[in-house]
């Protein structure tokens, strides 16, 4: 345990309360039989809770096993201040408002109200599905039948929140028919205005002592105004950030400019539906609704380029792409297009009450993509995200110091920062720095979890390097040798999506020549959640995931005894972010593969390895299929930046320790 903070103040009102609370004697024993004391646990809460007492600022990085969901959640109730819990997912969010609070406040006796606000895309809008039941064009049968789902479930909601509906594909094409974006939002002038859930979220926050929110709304909204926490922020005494470590990438992506051709796309259907529902033969709809959706896919198609196939998300750069300005004349057509529907709609504006906000969407995309012609402004990074369906082009900071700063000038408030990864040194530079936090309070709070004689490290030296055409071919190769003695029970983590298939053929290949039985169960053949239901409790089951299934997944207990990473996790050297952050740390003079390169790697397997080991009894074995590790020497501080697990040398000694897991755990 470590901090930069000394605290020679009076312990205060609330430091002594916190500490009464986490007593072996204290009202948390006294609700819960199996609450036992953790010695961390007390530092940090009595750490949040002087930073409350003093309107401070902390950055604060708790292991696994520690507890910081208790230990910001109490003090946070007993200090009886209004306060704002941000997080990085719906799931933790659903999980603080659902289980955390309600418990805590009934074993704490505080009366503190508590709300859950996310953003529109999670909430049902009444008037959105109505229409869709009138004439929706939905893809395929699975969309017909999640549409029923919606509309059977819809009169039994009280809070309209799709997470409510068990099954739902995050994916499926009807939640953004049923669901409003602030552009087709007609607010007050709804129908169904009394009885909207976005409004009644929003109403039952601004009462409320606690409003649980997430990363992006909080971004999204202080860029817009739009989402509830700019009203909700100036009156809070208390703003804590948990899973902080993914609050800079939730801001750039939020704080920027972004012109979507999908919202363009959208503004096109609406433009047809209206037209001939109030404005039939007054204007040309179908063919401005042609030419928007015309100039649309062409803006797509320009930004792709070459690319024929896309699967997820794919970020390209800019410069190669607007290079001899090939994205002006589709943008510019694009702009054309939406001045003719915003004119055409102004023309009948008085037939139907929907048309304002239809002009006003109109005249707002056309402006952007007015200003995508234009050189992007000084400090500023640009990029296009191109995914099958639509080309979104986004200008924003490198960073989020900016806002972060204003926010904290604008009024005195506690700010909390805390996560599992935060960096790989004491200062925590790696998130300070870009979030703005250069001067507040750092505390690093090692996990309690033995990890020494709990689990062990092995880096193959002897191995395809990763840049190497073998590299996928012998790491599912090695993995179903791993698999096979643990009856399953194994995830293997890549850095691209690209290797995935390549990884899994050859581990299939392997297991079936070794006469193994295992299921192979491969991210994007499934939904996410769907993945992680079916692997249940691992046996006989090997999941192969990238990206998203690097962090928040908890599977305690023997259900997973095997991680596999296959290369170090540097971030990608095209990647236009990345791009203009080495070049501001070169052009300031600094060392871009030490400050930017190395960090960012040792945070992200500190990540990936942090599956493995969730709760004081789990045993396991992280393998990392990279012998730069191991030979380079730079290997000496990305292994650090892991838990100190007990290194092995070889294969013999990586399957002993397998082999005695298994036993342990048949």
């Amino acid at each position: 345990m470590s901090g930069d903070h000394a605290t020679g103040d009076t312990v205060g009102p609330l430091v002594r309360a916190v500490a009464e609370a986490f007593a072996d004697d204290g009202p948390l024993a006294r609700a819960d039989p199996r609450h036992t004391r953790r010695p961390a646990q007390d530092e940090l809460a009595e750490r949040i809770a002087h930073t409350i007492e003093q309107r401070g600022a902390l950055v604060a990085e708790a292991g696994t096993g520690i507890g910081k969901t208790y230990a910001y959640l109490v003090p946070l109730l007993l200090a009886g201040r209004r306060a704002l819990v941000s997080t990085a997912t719906k799931s933790l969010q659903d999980q603080l408002f659902l289980r955390d609070l309600p418990r805590l406040r009934q074993a704490l006796a505080v009366p503190a109200r508590i709300a859950l606000l996310k953003g529109r895309a999670s909430y049902l809008c009444r008037y959105r599905l109505l229409q869709a039941q009138v004439g929706a064009a939905l893809p395929d049968r699975f969309a017909v039948r999640a549409l029923a789902r919606v509309s059977e479930w819809a009169p039994t909601t009280n809070t309209g929140d799709l997470a409510e509906l068990a099954g739902l594909d995050e994916r499926s094409p009807v939640i953004p028919i049923v669901t409003s974006t602030r552009e087709n939002c007609g607010g007050s002038d709804c129908p169904e205005y009394g009885r909207c859930h976005v409004m009644h979220a929003r109403r039952e926050a601004l009462a409320a002592d606690i409003v649980v929110i997430n990363h992006h709304l909080f971004f999204a909204d202080l860029a817009l105004r739009e989402g509830g926490v700019a009203e909700l922020l100036p009156t809070a005494d208390v703003a804590v950030f948990d899973e902080a470590h993914q609050l800079v990438e939730a801001g750039v992506q939020f704080l920027g400019t972004q012109l979507a051709t999908g919202a363009a796309q959208d503004a096109a259907r609406d433009l047809l539906a209206l037209g001939l529902q109030h404005a039939r033969g007054l204007r040309p709809w179908a063919e401005l609704q042609q030419r928007l959706d015309l100039a649309s896919r062409d803006l797509r198609l320009a930004c792709a380029g070459n690319i024929a196939h896309v699967t997820g998300v794919l970020k390209l750069g800019w410069d190669e792409r607007a290079r001899a300005g090939a994205l002006v004349e589709p943008l510019e057509d694009l702009a054309l297009a939406l001045r003719a529907a915003a004119q055409a709609v102004a023309d009948v504006a008085e037939t139907s009450p929907d048309w304002p906000r239809l002009q006003q969407r109109c005249q707002e995309l056309a402006a952007l993509a007015e200003r995508f012609c234009e050189e992007a402004t000084p400090g500023t990074v640009r990029w296009i995200d191109l995914t099958p369906h639509q080309a979104r082009l986004v200008q924003s900071p490198l960073d989020i110091r900016d806002a972060i700063t204003e926010q904290r000038a604008a009024a005195p408030k506690a700010w909390i920062f805390t996560s599992a990864t935060l960096g790989d040194d004491q200062s925590l530079d790696w998130f300070a720095k870009p979030a703005g936090l250069s001067d507040a309070a750092t505390l690093r709070v090692a996990s309690p979890f033995d990890y020494a004689a709990h689990a062990r490290v092995w880096v193959p030296a002897r191995f395809p390097l990763p840049n190497e055409p073998g590299h996928p071919a012998a790491v599912g190769a090695l993995a179903a040798r791993l698999a096979a003695v643990v009856g399953g029970r194994t995830f293997i983590l890549t850095t691209t999506l690209r290797v995935l298939p390549l990884i899994a053929a050859a581990l299939e290949r392997a297991a079936r020549d070794a006469g193994q039985d295992l299921e192979l169960l491969v991210q994007g053949s499934e939904p996410r959640r769907r993945l992680l239901e079916r692997y249940g409790d691992g046996r006989g089951r090997v999941l192969l995931g990238s990206a998203s299934f690097w962090e928040g997944i908890d599977m305690p207990g023997d259900a997973l005894q095997c991680v596999l990473i296959d290369k170090l996790p540097f971030p990608p050297p095209n990647d236009p972010l990345v791009v203009a952050r080495v070049r501001r740390i070169r052009d300031a003079g600094g060392d871009p593969f030490a400050e930017f390169h190395l960090a960012e790697a040792a945070v992200s397997l500190k990540q990936g390895a942090g599956r493995l080991i969730r709760s004081e009894t789990d045993r396991g074995l992280l393998v990392v299929t990279d012998p730069r590790l191991a030979r380079q020497g730079y290997g000496r501080r990305l292994m650090a930046a892991l838990p100190p697990m007990t290194p092995l040398a070889d294969e013999a000694q990586a399957l002993d320790w397998l082999a005695e897991l298994s036993r342990q755990h048949p």
